[in-house]
C-alpha cells in the first residue's frame, strides 16, 4: 500500500496459517478495490479452511468493507484459497461499482415536484 493512503487492510486466518505469500496475494488483489474507491476506510478479510469428510477441504473467504456510508459484506466458498480470494475481490468490486452507479444516478436525478398542485397565494 502507498504510504499516502490512509486505508487499513486486515487479513486474518481461521483454522489456517497465513503465509507471507498469501498475505502479499491478498494485498495485491485488494489494491484494485482501493484504486476503485478512495473513500474506503478499512478492508477486513477473513480466510477460513473447512474440512468436510464428504467434500474435502473448502476455503471460505469473507470480506468486510468499511466505507463512508453503509458497510459492505461478502462471502465466497471455493476449493482453493487463492481462488476464493480472487472470487471475493471480484464480488466486492462489483458491489462497489453498483454502489457507485446508484449514487451517480441519484445525484443526477433530482426529486420530482408535482407542479399541478395548487400553489399558495402570497398575502399582501
Amino acid at each position: 500500500m502507498n504510504s499516502q493512503n490512509k486505508h487499513e487492510l486486515i487479513v486474518s486466518g481461521i483454522h489456517l496459517i497465513l503465509t507471507p505469500s498469501l498475505k502479499d496475494f491478498v494485498r495485491e488483489k485488494a489494491e484494485r478495490l482501493f484504486r476503485h474507491e478512495e473513500r474506503i476506510v478499512r478492508l477486513r478479510f477473513e480466510l477460513e479452511c473447512e474440512r468436510h469428510p464428504a467434500r474435502g477441504m473448502q476455503f471460505k473467504a469473507k470480506g468486510h468493507i468499511q466505507i463512508h456510508g453503509p458497510d459492505m459484506n461478502a462471502t465466497v466458498v471455493a476449493d482453493e484459497c487463492h481462488q476464493a480470494v480472487s472470487m471475493l475481490i471480484d464480488k466486492l468490486d462489483r458491489m462497489l461499482q453498483r454502489r457507485h452507479q446508484l449514487l451517480r444516478l441519484r445525484r443526477h436525478q433530482p426529486n420530482a415536484i408535482d407542479i399541478s398542485a395548487e400553489t399558495p397565494v402570497a398575502l399582501s
